[in-house]
């Protein structure tokens, strides 16, 4: 089996499978993508890409040359936690596997398949910092891109089509006061913590009235705590997230957040707006065909979580779809794995993409 190539050519599909376990084998969480990128763009070079590490740290490659700028946005780093790197059968382990090395490695083995096109220039882009609230690599191309259209890699399944990503709001909260007696009729400081995210919640709950469906809710977690005192003051930080929807008012939410928090300071960060693409645009029309040559009927899909389509999306205002292989669930967890049958599908897909555009 091979995936085939512009002009006659064929990129074997061990090729395929070994890009993307080198990819893999790369550990790059973000912040240390050096190593990675840099691979990638041999990689990129070895396929007939144009391609180097731009000023943010970005590995991007780049085949033809059109008025039609095809932007396929990929990120090369990873959440934390190292794990082995190894095939059980058709199962690739390993750290960033699913999220979303898979997805960017389909990118450049679709580009190199798609070759060059007439009136086509595709840009492929290994972002840094994606798993960050900075989105350094994302936010990097927005000054330098302005494609036609955009794909966002990141794992929908090889027949599925993402369309809307809910947005993100960080809030970290922080108490200090002076120590009383465990005894002593006044809540400790912890306490306090505890307490407004007990009302945080109740807040979203009421929010939330009549709101069915996860991507319309606004849903809070907490994700750290901790606490200690000096003997004398005693403080508690907090860090909770906010999983916006669509018609969220950020300065709003905010005002409120403050209010309930009493005492406490809190300060927030990692904002990005919810977004939504349309199901009927030439990008998403063009994958529904794609999957439909390769037997299945496409779904599209939304998800709660946030994506760089949440920073490029509002700006670039074009055909945007994110897409890529892999079980979401699968996102972050010790337990990473990508059927490798579903990833040379995806090329399959994406390569038909680009040249149906």
């Amino acid at each position: 089996m091979g995936v085939h190539r512009a002009e006659g050519g064929v990129l074997d599909t061990c090729r395929a499978d070994a890009l993307l376990t080198g990819l893999v084998e790369r550990y790059s969480p973000s912040g240390q993508e050096t190593e990675a990128a840099e691979y990638l763009v041999a990689q990129m070079r070895d396929l007939g890409l144009c391609a180097a590490v731009d000023p943010a740290g970005n590995a991007v490659g780049e085949i033809g040359d059109g008025h039609q700028v095809i932007v396929l946005l990929g990120h090369i780093d990873t959440v934390p936690g190292a794990i082995r790197v190894r095939r059980e059968g058709n199962l690739l382990h390993g750290r960033g596997v699913v999220d979303a090395k898979g997805s960017l490695a389909a990118f450049v083995c679709a580009a190199a398949c798609a070759g060059m096109r007439p009136g086509k220039r595709i840009i492929v882009v290994g972002a840094v910092e994606e798993e960050a609230a900075t989105s350094k690599g994302a936010r990097h191309v927005l000054t330098c891109l302005s494609p036609s259209v955009a794909v966002i890699g990141e794992p929908s399944g090889w027949d599925r089509i993402t369309v809307g990503y809910k947005g993100r709001l960080l809030v970290d909260y922080a108490l200090r006061h002076e120590v009383g007696h465990t005894a002593g009729p006044g809540a400790s400081a912890p306490e306090e913590a505890v307490g407004f995210w007990r009302q945080v919640l109740a807040w979203a709950a009421r929010l939330n009235t009549g709101r069915e469906r996860g991507f319309e809710q606004l849903t809070p977690s907490l994700r750290r705590i901790c606490s200690g005192d000096d003997g004398f003051v005693e403080h508690v930080e907090m860090t909770l997230g906010l999983r916006l929807p669509l018609d969220s008012d950020s300065a709003g939410l905010q005002e409120e957040l403050v209010e309930m928090a009493g005492d406490a300071e809190l300060s927030f960060r990692g904002y990005e707006q919810a977004f939504r693409a349309s199901r009927g645009s030439p990008l998403a029309c063009a994958f529904v065909r794609a999957i439909g040559v390769q037997g299945q009927r496409a779904a599209f899909t939304v998800k709660t979580g946030t994506s760089d389509m949440n920073v490029v999306g509002p700006v670039w205002q074009c055909p945007i779809v994110a897409y890529g292989p892999g079980d979401s669930t699968l996102d972050h967890t010790p337990n990473e794995q990508l059927d490798l049958d579903e990833y040379h599908r995806a090329i399959e897909v994406l390569t038909a993409v680009l040249r149906d555009l």
